[in-house]
């Protein structure tokens, strides 16, 4: 028995010295928890994460909320483990374009795929690329900073916003349409960018419709995020009295937390107080077409009952006047090179020995920080399994093969010094408009203050 232990033990030890190499694609909250775990897994381990972007983090930088800054606490814990010395961040670096998954496989025991669901579902009705008809995704990556989504057209001279869904992103989209932009200004603790709140200043929407296909019962948006909504100065919250009017007779026997958030619901629905501004819940509604002929003029809506928990369209249909409307019905991952095993079906990538993905890629796009984190400690313990079974003993070169070849293509990176001297920069600009930073949304200017030439 105790042979048998030391044995173990001299195995693992020289996995150790001959070097256990994991390359992590994403650096965004499933990449950075899965390098997390792995350090307390397989210590000794060598971790490289790889990430398209500059900068580090993902959507904790470019999806959370910027009035939300509590949430992005988090980004000290992955500070801490990319300063670990196992843990390389390469910047700068795009799977299916810089480098593929073949080459990836070549270098690491294990190649973890973090890189999320970045594409946002469309409606797929007519006049959905009308003027005017935005991504909220992009919308938020555009008052986040992200510079893929800075150059995006909103115009926001508008009275009235349709958003389509009723999640959490589209309640943080109908937030930031109608928080007083003193709010976001000096003195708080956003870090939402300059040139948006210049648009937000100047925008005349007073009216946001939120639209969902099913009831109120159904709604993914959370009771917190929804409770913010009801706090903001100068908005009043409308129902359809004829969709919630009932409601209350069922709420005693809902689950504890949808029974929260539906009594929230109904209390609101019972306030008659108008304000300057008007938040409107629809619920039993589907867009079947946007009309107008550059720019929208309105959605078409058809009403929808309930079968169950499935909305089933009918006949009724009528116009929904509006000057702007935005899809935020979900997101989507994409097939980042050939190689990666793909499930077109739900858009996820499935575990294998040697190729993980952990977060939405692997889960689908739901959940929040914590259960992306529980889904990344998964993976993490998987590979752990496959570390102690032998499974992943190749020798494997690790980084030294993949800098040669970013280095024959000549490929700017950014190291977490790089970084550093990003975010430096960033702090520094934020300052003086009295934020905590300022983002940089120009990759170019990134990478001339971060970028490397040095591939060892």
């Amino acid at each position: 028995m105790q042979w048998s232990y030391l044995s173990h033990a001299i195995r693992k030890y020289s996995k150790h010295v001959n070097g256990f190499h994991v390359g992590i694609v994403g650096a965004g909250p499933a990449g950075f928890y899965c390098a997390q775990q792995l350090l307390k897994k397989i210590p000794g381990c060598q971790i490289d994460i790889y990430e398209r972007l500059p900068v580090p983090f993902g959507l904790v930088r470019y999806g959370v909320a910027p009035d939300h800054p509590e949430v992005k606490n988090v980004i000290n814990t992955f500070t801490k483990t990319a300063s670990n010395e196992n843990v390389r961040f390469i910047g700068n670096v795009s799977l299916g374009c810089d480098i593929s998954l073949a080459q990836l496989k070549h270098s690491y025991n294990a190649v973890v795929l973090a890189y999320g669901a970045d594409e946002d579902k469309k409606l797929s009705i007519p006049g959905e690329n009308l003027s005017n008809v935005v991504s909220a995704t992009k919308f938020i990556g555009w008052y986040n900073g992200l510079p893929a989504d800075k150059n995006i057209k909103v115009d926001l001279d508008v009275e009235h916003a349709v958003i389509v869904g009723q999640g959490n992103v589209a309640l943080d989209v109908a937030r930031i349409l109608l928080t007083p932009v003193d709010e976001l200004k000096v003195g708080t603790k956003t870090d939402i960018t300059e040139y948006s709140l210049e648009t937000l200043t100047q925008s005349k929407v007073k009216k946001i419709t939120l639209i969902g296909r099913r009831g109120p019962l159904q709604v993914a948006f959370t009771i917190k995020e929804f409770r913010e909504m009801l706090k903001l100065p100068g908005v009043s919250t409308h129902f359809f009295k004829e969709q919630i009017n009932d409601i209350d007779k069922i709420i005693s026997d809902l689950p504890r937390p949808q029974k929260r958030l539906v009594q929230l619901m109904y209390d609101a629905s019972q306030k008659t107080e108008v304000r300057d501004k008007l938040f409107d819940l629809l619920f039993l509604r589907t867009p079947i077409s946007i009309l107008g002929t550059r720019k929208i003029e309105g959605i078409e809506l058809a009403v929808n009952h309930l079968e169950g928990e499935k909305a089933v369209v009918t006949d009724e249909k009528y116009t929904l006047k509006c000057e702007i409307a935005f899809r935020s019905i979900g997101y989507r991952s994409i097939q980042a090179d050939p190689d990666v095993p793909f499930d077109k079906i739900s858009s996820t990538v499935p575990q294998s020995i040697g190729v993980y993905s952990v977060g939405w890629l692997s889960s689908g796009p739901v959940g929040v920080i914590l259960s992306t984190m529980s889904n990344a400690f998964q993976a993490a313990s998987l590979i752990g399994q496959h570390f102690d079974k032998g499974l992943l003993n190749e020798r494997k070169p690790g980084y030294n093969y993949i800098s040669k070849v970013l280095e024959d293509k000549g490929i700017i990176t950014v190291d977490w010094n790089g970084w550093m001297r990003i975010n430096k920069v960033e702090v520094e600009r934020g300052i003086k408009h009295g934020k905590p930073r300022e983002k940089i949304v120009d990759i170019d200017e990134m990478l001339k203050i971060g970028g490397i030439l040095d591939y060892t």
